[in-house]
């Protein structure tokens, strides 16, 4: 699955609405999986990379395909936990029955249900639902980011101009030892301070302005393809640790920031141990 060099135009107001609601859909339908089973002590299962993966995460993963796939049956999906089907379609879902997998077992209330749309292999459409508290953060490409939920919260990143008075996060330290570049410690130190944990809840709160930068890695293409139109449609910003757009065949660094501002600087710094200027 290659993205393409060319921007992609926003989609089509008629398409748009048609395919979020096909999302909706799934996340609720996933949400119904998931509520049972959370802090059941269900048993948990090793993967081959020593992730932990559950019947919940399996169980929802296929009604999300299931959900997609009466209603689009053209279209392509990839997931976690069942791989590719009908490969060759321009559209493509991308899923992640439970990013934060290990919250989910302890009983956190971090982890979320991730639901992405690829356009030839860009992002164009992510939601972000945690079925605990009933937060859900909808990204379409071309729209104000959508927040709906009973907790306190506006969609808006917020200024942030110096990464010294930046709140940076990153779900693991463990995430770090993966790194491509030995430089993430710098940017720890340049940041105010850091908070570790969060999965793909920190990137919700991103967008919500709580978490200026995040920076991570060893990131596959379900867990960051939601993220990039949501971030963006809060005025914040995803790249690799290159500052280049993400791709499925990346390096598995993925960069958030809140105000671009402080990009070039966070870039540098995982690159070279020094800011931008």
């Amino acid at each position: 699955m290659t993205q393409s060099n060319t921007p992609q135009a926003d989609i089509p107001l008629s398409d748009a609405d048609r395919l979020l609601e096909a999302a909706i859909a799934a996340a609720d339908a996933a949400g119904c999986v998931i509520r049972p089973f959370f802090r059941s002590r269900l048993a948990v299962d090793d993967k081959s990379d020593q992730s932990p993966v559950t019947v919940a995460d399996r169980t929802a993963e296929r009604t999300i395909r299931a959900t997609l796939a009466e209603r689009l049956p053209d279209h392509a999906v990839l997931g976690e936990e069942f791989g590719l089907e009908r490969a060759g379609s321009r559209w493509c879902w991308v899923i992640d029955p439970i990013d934060g997998t290990r919250a989910f077992v302890t009983g956190r209330p971090t982890f979320g249900t991730l639901i992405a749309l690829l356009d030839d292999g860009v992002p164009v459409l992510g939601i972000i639902d945690q079925p605990i508290t009933g937060e859900r953060w909808i990204g379409v490409r071309g729209r104000p980011t959508r927040y709906e939920s009973r907790l306190p919260g506006a969609i808006g990143t917020r200024r942030c101009t110096d990464l010294k008075v930046a709140e940076l996060s990153c779900t693991s330290p463990e995430m770090i030892e993966g790194a491509p570049t030995p430089h993430w410690d710098a940017l720890r130190r340049a940041a105010r301070r850091v908070t570790w944990g969060g999965d793909c809840y920190a990137y919700g709160l991103l967008a919500l302005g709580q978490v200026d930068v995040i920076a991570e890695c060893t990131m596959k293409v379900w867990d960051w393809a939601a993220l990039v139109p949501i971030i963006e449609g809060a005025g914040g910003r995803v790249t690799d640790w290159h500052g280049r757009p993400l791709r499925a065949e990346g390096d598995g660094t993925v960069l958030a920031v809140g105000d671009q501002a402080i990009l070039a600087d966070a870039v540098s710094l995982l690159n070279t141990g020094l800011p931008a200027h």
